[in-house]
């Protein structure tokens, strides 16, 4: 990721409104927020009606303060129009913890959690060294051989409370298709 902050966004978009607002969206929204100094990249990623969006941001007063927060209280004509229909609409303004890789993928599984009321002390991404495994051994094979899983996402919490259970609506997770994106 550009920089050492972000804003993520999650929200649904009806299809009768679907080709106004990618326009809306593409043409004026991204050109007006990555003029904004500090603001580095822009993406925005789709699956059906949920569009993730992520800005990435050279620091969090960047997205904090001064030159964006005057854009957000005078938004344009075509904002104005467009903003009713952002639906079911979560938005985080964000430090960027831990950052590993180079390039945009063309997919992104996002997860989120919305519990405020306990702390994480830690989360933590995970990647298989599959070349790395010996061969199978003898216990691999009494089992029927063993499934591989490429990439692993921890979060700890010092309470069972602290995590959401799964198909709890604190915990959501989504997979995007790359839409659009866009450097400053």
């Amino acid at each position: 990721m550009l920089g050492k902050a972000a804003i993520a966004m999650w929200w649904d978009i009806a299809p009768d409104i679907r080709s106004e607002w990618e326009d809306w969206h593409t043409h004026e929204h991204f050109p007006e927020r990555l003029a904004i100094p500090g603001f580095l990249r822009g993406s925005r990623w789709v699956s059906g009606e949920h569009y993730f969006v992520l800005y990435e941001a050279e620091s969090l007063d960047v997205i904090t303060s001064g030159p964006y927060l005057a854009r957000l209280n005078d938004p344009t004509p075509w904002s104005r129009k467009m903003m009713p229909h952002h639906k079911n609409m979560v938005r985080s303004l964000c430090s960027i913890v831990s950052t590993n890789g180079t390039e945009l993928g063309k997919y992104v599984l996002t997860s989120r959690s919305s519990r405020r009321d306990e702390s994480l002390p830690g989360a933590h991404l995970l990647k298989s060294e599959k070349e790395r495994m010996p061969a199978q051994t003898t216990e691999q094979k009494i089992r029927g051989g063993d499934a591989n899983a490429d990439w692993i996402v921890l979060a700890f919490a010092d309470l069972d409370t602290a995590l959401p259970a799964p198909g709890h609506p604190a915990a959501i997770a989504g997979r995007y298709a790359l839409s659009y994106t866009k450097t400053a």
